[in-house]
């Protein structure tokens, strides 16, 4: 398989960014090798040991000032230029998922039940040789880099870990400016698209326990059973959805798991009900736990039944800086040429806790197609697939991004 992509550049790029595709291009193979190696070795949540230990060995040597977290093994390293001015902060998060990989790739997770399928991975090798390139190039920087390396985002919220640790401190003088990429299969291999605005959704978890009265299945005039309110639940938070919010601002409201009863001649005294919420403003989310506790506690007393709402919040909206999202683009065409750089048009469904550092310092999230070679884009496995792939070679552009970004920031 290629490890390179073809035709980065038509025209000679700005100053400040000549020589950064070869730049990555030469270190494609380590940058490919540290891939690799987290994606054998696999670990989850917020203690990441081993990847931890991976990142320090790649970035030994670097004049970088390096920490390491307390509640978590997240690290922290610093990068400062050779002129004074502001900081930028650029991340990849390293946990992986809770799956058995089907890839049958060479270098596939050894680890039972745990898989790198979100492509986290990739981001830390990315960050790495970012880090790397941007050591080298010192004196173009008037200020400091934080290369942000971050456990638990896949719902462990390891960013807001970090945040309280003092992350957007730890060069001595406040973050100005926030970088993320994420990889997704689903995109062309190499290009990179951004938005403004709303860019991923909020991720809340509903967990709805409807009371009735057990009996006997064959006679259920002596019970009050949980099962058709549980039921009609489906229906009338579809209908909430559709007449109580704003189509303007989207939500979705999924019920993903209903359990009742043990058996098939008993009537259960309860019924469990779970879902999920996303929305993309925090004005349709707060309508949205308002609204919802009432649907399930009207719809459970219509059947005689009661209902217990509990709504645990999740990630924020991620939501771009309206002048950092789309700029992002214009950094991404000046590095690497405008067939590699698209607008994102609609926002994602899914959520990121990226959102918590988007909350408090102007910055983006973009996204890094990575679809593999030969196959069509609606057909490759989705992030989150245990049979998803990523075309390596794209990771060049995703070390050319990271490394663009702060040196435009901090010319």
């Amino acid at each position: 398989m290629s490890t390179t992509l073809p035709n980065a550049q038509t025209s000679a790029p700005e100053p400040r960014f000549t020589g950064l595709v070869e730049a990555a291009r030469a270190l494609q193979p380590r940058t490919v090798a540290l891939r690799r190696q987290i994606h054998r070795h696999p670990e989850q949540g917020l203690a990441l040991p081993a990847t931890q230990a991976a990142i320090q060995h790649s970035l030994a040597g670097l004049p970088l000032e390096i920490t390491t977290g307390k509640s978590s093994t997240s690290l922290v390293a610093v990068l400062r230029g050779a002129k004074p001015g502001p900081t930028v902060l650029l991340r990849g998060d390293m946990d992986a998922l809770p799956l058995q990989e089907e890839t049958g790739l060479e270098y596939a997770s050894e680890t039972a039940g745990s898989m790198h399928a979100c492509g986290h991975d990739t981001h830390v090798a990315m960050l790495a040789s970012s880090a790397r390139l941007l050591s080298t190039r010192r004196e173009a920087l008037s200020g400091q880099v934080v290369f942000m390396f971050q456990p638990g985002e896949e719902g462990m919220h390891g960013a807001k870990h970090m945040l309280d640790e003092g992350v957007l401190d730890a060069a001595g003088t406040p973050v100005e400016k926030a970088f993320a990429l994420h990889i997704t299969s689903t995109l062309q291999s190499g290009v990179v698209v951004s938005r403004p605005g709303p860019t991923m959704a909020s991720a809340d978890t509903f967990h709805v326990t409807i009371t009735g009265r057990g009996g006997h299945g064959a006679m259920p005039h002596d019970a009050v059973d949980p099962i058709p309110p549980a039921a009609a639940l489906v229906g009338a938070l579809q209908t909430m959805v559709a007449r109580r919010v704003n189509v303007h601002q989207p939500a979705v409201v999924s019920v993903t798991n209903i359990k009742a009863g043990t058996t098939t001649n008993i009537i259960p005294e309860t019924a469990l009900v779970e879902g999920t919420i996303r929305t993309l403003s925090e004005d349709t989310r707060a309508l949205v736990h308002k609204e919802l506790p009432q649907v399930c506690e009207h719809v459970a007393a219509a059947h005689g039944c009661t209902a217990r709402v509990q709504i645990i919040p999740g990630y924020p909206v991620t939501v771009n800086d309206a002048e950092v999202g789309p700029h992002v683009l214009d950094v991404t065409a000046t590095a690497l040429g405008n067939r590699w750089a698209a607008p994102m048009d609609d926002p994602l469904m899914g959520a990121e806790d990226f959102s918590y550092v988007l909350q408090r310092v102007p910055g983006a999230i973009s996204f890094l197609g990575a679809c593999p070679r030969g196959v069509e884009l609606d057909r490759a496995e989705p992030n989150h697939s245990n049979r998803v792939l990523f075309d390596e070679s794209a990771m060049e552009h995703g070390v050319v991004v990271y490394t663009a970004f702060a040196l435009d920031a901090l010319r």
